[in-house]
């Protein structure tokens, strides 16, 4: 009986304890300053003393007391724990288990009081309050205080006609938004507009997910564009140039990447391989901080990063300049480079979330084994990648072509991007310097960044002009003028965003651009078709109206570029706007009015030559003649393309590059691949179904 009674006794000690514990935890919940800094610790992760103290709202130095001794009633009943060798402050398991109690008897007591209440886009359950609206008016549409006391009153009313218990954040500003359109305040509107997609769209990108590239990323990328894109539309863009762009006269490429990125970049490897990945600050902080190359193998270890890098830091293209110098410098072993240089190709081509390609330009009239080595990565590369994200650009000035021509032409047979040229340029056709530019740049070390995502729609115009070539012209120079002042606005975002870091890299090397060069670019497409075909001029009279319009456009650059003080040029590059510029005028318009549409029923970009024609001109022809006239007036770049069909021989594109080399000064060979889109394989020949696993899912 004594032994009962002990035991007994016991457990009433127990239970006593117990019922002390939770009584002490609960005292502890009671504190909403203590539940606070549970938070802060739960979101937050570990926080120095005096950073938590600052997150919980105690700033002066006459609330460290009462801080103190917050902190020391969580530190007691183990709530929160302190790291003493990092002296950080984390919340424990129980700390956890507390936190979560507490958010459960708050909503449990918003559900019994039969009060309205707010689910927030914070995670958390908020008690209605109507004051919030007129702030939220104030701070994020500027709109007056007695407008925004106005619109809330107006808000409130139709809020507690609904017969709900819980409201979102979402309804109520679609609320306050409609109330805002009915008193005709569309500019408010916009500014407080909540932007993202609707739950259809979601779940449509989720049951198509076998035609997304790039997994989970690529799904993140499209989303995070679309949402950009309205956001450019509705807030950052100019209402003309947002209608001009929805209407089908203008094309923003990229336009969810407008005022994030760079569309260009040329830069200068050697700089930033020697200065090393240690200046790009805390913004990748995953990234192995290598300080410089000091051998061969680390060398390799930074182009993989550097290469995966900058693919980040424009939405187009990155010109990279100075590799051969780069390889000389650290190579002792030159058997090694072909190995290597492909390893690092492979290895960089996994890590790219962005879409840019990477361009590296080559000089011929360097170290020709050299030469030889990297053109033979390269052409490995193309032969394993089904779609390659990584380009040349050959100079071939003043070289003996010949002793490459064989290995270029096993390159384009594999889909190799490669633009051949005499002049810096991207391989899509920009660029880099113009005539006037030369007088002043004296190396190529100084970053250069083009803005040229903004495309102008020539057979638009000129199926409005009725006719009328002035009328045209003048149409087109009314729609350039807002479309390079918006095109000034969206540089100094992205200057902005660069001196704040978001392309680390990019931030260093023009040291907060001040030493890159930046140019405004304008993009046209569909001037055949809108001279010859809608205005309908004839080969002769066409001709000197072709030279009219660019000199229009070249005119308008110029005087508005000094205006704005902004270097302004005219392009004539592809742009993955004519498409949607042939369907919307073909829409709008009858496919009668486009009387000719070219390139696969699409308006033309840039000159074209087909194999044939190419190989009956050279230097002297009038045709090359007109042709340099073009590059000479186009002083933004001009992208020449000489079209081979597929079933072309080793040996016939062979002789083109060679002959092509001897007739213009820049060019890219456009050959179309065969890529089996169910494993993948690729094929330099004509396929009808995959030579690998049979599949008749080919992508040409």
């Amino acid at each position: 009986m004594v032994i009962s009674s002990g035991i007994a006794e016991h457990k009433r000690s127990i239970l006593r304890s117990t019922s002390k514990r939770v009584r002490m935890i609960f005292s502890v919940m009671a504190s909403p300053n203590r539940i606070d800094i549970l938070r802060i610790l739960n979101s937050k992760g570990p926080l120095t003393y005096s950073e938590l103290k600052s997150l919980a709202g105690f700033k002066s130095k006459k609330e460290s007391g009462k801080f103190a001794y917050h902190l020391r009633k969580l530190l007691h009943q183990s709530l929160v724990s302190l790291n003493r060798s990092e002296r950080r402050y984390t919340i424990t398991n129980l700390g956890k288990l507390v936190l979560s109690l507490a958010r459960q008897i708050e909503e449990r007591s918003v559900i019994e009081s039969g009060k309205m209440y707010v689910r927030t886009s914070h995670q958390s359950i908020e008690e209605f309050n109507s004051h919030k609206i007129i702030q939220s008016l104030v701070r994020e549409g500027n709109l007056p205080l007695e407008l925004a006391q106005k619109i809330t009153e107006e808000a409130e009313n139709h809020i507690y006609k609904y017969q709900t218990t819980y409201l979102t954040g979402s309804l109520i500003r679609d609320v306050v938004n409609s109330i805002l359109l009915e008193h005709g305040h569309e500019a408010y509107r916009n500014k407080l507009a909540r932007i993202g997609l609707p739950v259809f769209d979601i779940e449509e990108m989720l049951s198509n997910i076998d035609n997304m590239d790039k997994g989970v990323e690529g799904l993140l990328l499209k989303i995070g564009c679309r949402i950009f894109e309205e956001n450019l539309i509705l807030n950052k863009l100019p209402k003309d140039v947002a209608d001009s762009y929805l209407s089908g006269y203008s094309h923003i490429v990229d336009s969810g990447l407008w005022t994030l990125l760079p569309d260009t970049i040329f830069v200068n490897i050697t700089e930033i391989a020697e200065n090393g990945i240690i200046h790009i600050g805390g913004k990748f902080l995953d990234v192995t901080q290598i300080i410089c190359a000091s051998n061969t193998d680390s060398l390799f270890v930074l182009l993989s990063i550097l290469i995966s890098l900058l693919s980040k830091e424009a939405s187009k293209e990155v010109v990279i300049d100075g590799l051969s110098i780069l390889l000389n410098k650290y190579f002792d072993d030159t058997s090694k480079i072909t190995t290597k240089l492909l390893e690092t190709f492979a290895m960089s081509s996994s890590k790219h979330t962005m879409h840019a390609l990477i361009s590296f330009r080559i000089k011929l009239r360097d170290d020709p084994d050299l030469i030889i080595k990297i053109l033979s990565a390269y052409r490995e590369y193309t032969k394993t990648t089904p779609i390659v994200r990584i380009g040349l650009i050959i100079d071939y000035d003043k070289c003996e072509l010949n002793k490459f021509s064989v290995l270029l032409a096993e390159i384009i047979m594999f889909g190799g991007q490669i633009m051949f040229s005499q002049h810096q340029v991207s391989n899509y056709g920009i660029m880099r310097y113009n005539d006037k530019d030369h007088i002043n740049v004296q190396t190529s070390e100084i970053p250069s960044i083009k803005l040229q995502s903004l495309t102008i729609n020539l057979p638009r115009l000129a199926l409005e002009s009725n006719k009328d070539e002035t009328y045209f012209r003048a149409r087109l120079a009314l729609l350039m003028k807002p479309a390079i002042a918006s095109m000034k606005l969206r540089k100094k975002d992205i200057s902005d965003l660069i001196r704040r870091g978001l392309t680390p890299i990019l931030a260093h090397n023009t040291q907060h651009m001040q030493r890159s060069s930046t140019s405004l670019v304008i993009n046209l497409v569909g001037l055949s078709e809108a001279v010859f075909d809608i205005l309908g001029y004839d080969k002769t009279e066409g001709k000197k109206i072709l030279y009219k319009v660019i000199d229009t456009a070249v005119d308008v650059a110029i005087k508005k570029g000094k205006e704005i003080q902004e270097n302004v040029n005219i392009s004539m590059i592809d742009s993955d706007g004519i498409d949607r510029f042939t369907i919307l005028d073909s829409e709008k318009y009858g496919k009668n009015y486009l009387v000719k549409p070219r390139d696969n029923n699409f308006y033309s970009v840039g000159v074209s030559f087909t194999y044939d024609e190419i190989s009956n001109l050279n230097a002297n022809s009038e045709i090359i003649f007109e042709h340099n006239k073009y590059v000479k007036i186009v002083n933004g770049g001009l992208l020449t393309r000489v079209i081979i069909d597929k079933n072309k021989k080793l040996r016939e594109i062979t002789r083109l590059i060679e002959h092509t080399c001897r007739t213009l000064t820049a060019f890219k060979l456009i050959k179309p691949i065969s890529i089996c889109g169910n494993c993948g394989f690729k094929d330099g020949q004509n396929m009808d179904k995959c030579m690998s696993c049979n599949s008749p899912y080919i992508i040409t």
